[in-house]
């Protein structure tokens, strides 16, 4: 059996977030501070990937003072709390090849010391050196105790509604070890 291991490369690696909102939706990135998989006969059975809630970094506000401010809200207890859960954090529990580099892949999310199943595709590009993993999970921040302006618990929110769901698209570039 032919074992590979990588490790993520996290100044080349992106997660880049969507969250939508009733007047529109707001995006940035979040950084990648690890992670490794390993590889049998050229096929994912384990990985870990490390997400760091301290670098959440808004993309579509110009104006410095707001930006930083949301920033700052994003990372307050309103949010992720990164102050007391600075990772969150996603581990390949199963995973089941497709066609064409495509895995279906059941992992553990972590978010604020909250833990839940989430399915989701792996497309995976491998060569003798370096692995490319790419997928979108759609979270529902509601499941890791993340309620500001959810519908779920406040009612009358009008148009300061924040939407349950948001995205996380990931890119790693992970390199043999």
């Amino acid at each position: 059996m032919d074992t590979k291991n990588f490790k993520v490369n996290n100044e080349k690696s992106t997660i880049d977030w969507i969250g939508r909102k009733v007047t529109g939706a707001h995006n940035g990135t979040i950084g990648v501070k690890e992670g490794s998989f390993r590889f049998e006969d050229g096929k994912p059975v384990s990985g870990k990937f490390i997400i760091d809630t301290r670098a959440i970094k808004i993309l579509d506000i110009e104006d410095a003072e707001t930006n930083a401010q949301f920033a700052g809200h994003l990372t307050s207890d309103d949010f992720f709390n990164s102050d007391q859960f600075p990772e969150a954090v996603f581990e390949i529990t199963h995973a089941e090849p497709g066609d064409q580099n495509l895995y279906y892949v059941t992992g553990d999310l972590t978010i604020k010391g909250i833990t839940h199943s989430i399915n989701t595709g792996l497309q995976i590009v491998t060569t003798d050196n370096t692995a490319v993993l790419e997928t979108k999970i759609v979270v529902d921040r509601t499941k890791f105790n993340i309620k500001f302006r959810s519908s779920n618990f406040f009612t009358n929110l009008g148009d300061t509604l924040i939407y349950n769901n948001f995205d996380l698209n990931i890119h790693l570039v992970a390199e043999a070890n």
